[in-house]
């Protein structure tokens, strides 16, 4: 078995909430949640109905209880399945996709302004991060007025 196909394929990997997961993992994390949640919420309800003086009162209960039963699936399948993410630390990372990832903020949020104007609180956390160089030497590029919406 080689090393390419160890790692999941490409196609079965999506962003969901800027995260990245596996589709088969997610369908059993779903299944997992379902079930577990849904066995807390039944059983409570089973216990409850007959120690509890209304039947609402016991339903509010075991809705808590299924809410615990959401709480222990999500630890379970986080113990289950492995993040799929990358984190490149340093200087490592190619130069071009900083310059995009920039840009990109820049298209999105305006002009990034100056690390001038920064107090010195984010300047010293940008400094132990080691990205107030990058935003310091930042020149936004010439827009395209090809691409450019009327």
């Amino acid at each position: 078995m080689s090393a390419d196909s160890a790692t999941p394929a490409r196609w079965r990997l999506v962003e969901i909430w800027g995260d990245t997961a596996d589709l088969g993992h997610l369908a059993w994390s779903i299944v997992i949640g379902v079930v577990v949640s849904l066995a807390g919420y039944l059983a409570a309800s089973r216990v409850l109905m007959s120690t509890v003086s209304t039947p609402e009162l016991a339903r509010a209960y075991a809705m808590l209880a299924g809410l615990g039963g959401c709480v222990v699936s999500g630890l379970l399948c986080a113990k289950l399945f492995t993040p799929k993410r990358e984190v490149v630390e340093g200087a490592e990372a190619d130069p071009r996709w900083r310059e995009e990832v920039l840009a990109e903020l820049a298209g999105e949020h305006g002009d990034l302004g100056s690390v001038d104007d920064l107090p010195p609180s984010v300047v010293r956390e940008m400094k132990e991060l080691e990205i107030y160089d990058l935003f310091a030497s930042y020149k936004p590029r010439a827009r395209n007025t090809e691409g450019a919406a009327p």
